[in-house]
């Protein structure tokens, strides 16, 4: 198997970053690609597990050095992907998770080879509002920025290669595993299909000339 980049996507509060948590605990198969961020670390935030807090300063340094797969501003803090640490994942066979946002996505799927793209959509208005709302980490004036965020992170939803609908936190975790187990046996990335392939098609092959020789 030939491990590739699984790209998770949402609106703030869509539940990508906990689905993909629960990933994460549910398999050895994965692992997470820690992206570095300028922003301040939450309450309940690791360095180095949810994000690597870097000052703006260094951050801009590793974009001018080319260290980023892909970065973006949102919210007036810049987010980023570092290409080491793509590089990592996936020499240890692991597919790597990268919890990203739309454009740094696009940049994603531009650029990096074996990518599959995964949209999170809330089930309605009303839940995406009230977990914004849950999560009590919004500014005066960022609820309305984040909703009108949302918007336009709705309407790239079709550009990606598959759509789970999180309603139930337990099933979309499954549709998105499911999802990884259907892409992990395709065969462009089962290592040395070709190869049983060919040897399969030429000993029929045999087998079919002796069969009509033998009259049966």
């Amino acid at each position: 198997m030939t491990p590739f980049l699984l790209v998770l996507s949402a609106p703030s509060g869509g539940g990508k970053t906990t689905i993909a948590r629960a990933l994460l605990e549910a398999r050895d198969d994965v692992e997470f690609s820690v992206s570095a961020t300028t922003r301040q670390p939450r309450p309940s935030e690791v360095e180095g597990r949810d994000y690597r807090f870097i000052s703006r300063e260094t951050f801009q340094q590793a974009v001018q050095a080319g260290e980023f797969l892909e970065w973006a501003e949102y919210s007036g803090q810049l987010y980023g992907t570092l290409e080491a640490e793509i590089r990592r994942i996936l020499q240890a066979g692991r597919h790597a998770v990268l919890d990203i946002e739309i454009h740094g996505a696009r940049r994603v799927r531009e650029r990096a080879a074996n990518v599959v793209s995964i949209f999170i959509l809330p089930p309605s208005i009303e839940t995406l509002t009230q977990r914004l709302r849950q999560r009590s980490t919004e500014k005066p004036g960022q609820m309305a920025a984040r909703l009108r965020r949302a918007v336009e992170e709705i309407g790239e939803a079709a550009e990606y290669d598959y759509i789970v609908i999180n309603e139930d936190r337990t099933q979309a975790v499954a549709d998105v595993a499911r999802i990884l187990d259907a892409e992990a046996h395709r065969p462009s990335r089962l290592s040395g299909i070709e190869e049983l392939l060919n040897d399969l098609r030429d000993g029929l092959t045999q087998e079919a000339k002796a069969a009509a020789q033998r009259g049966e």
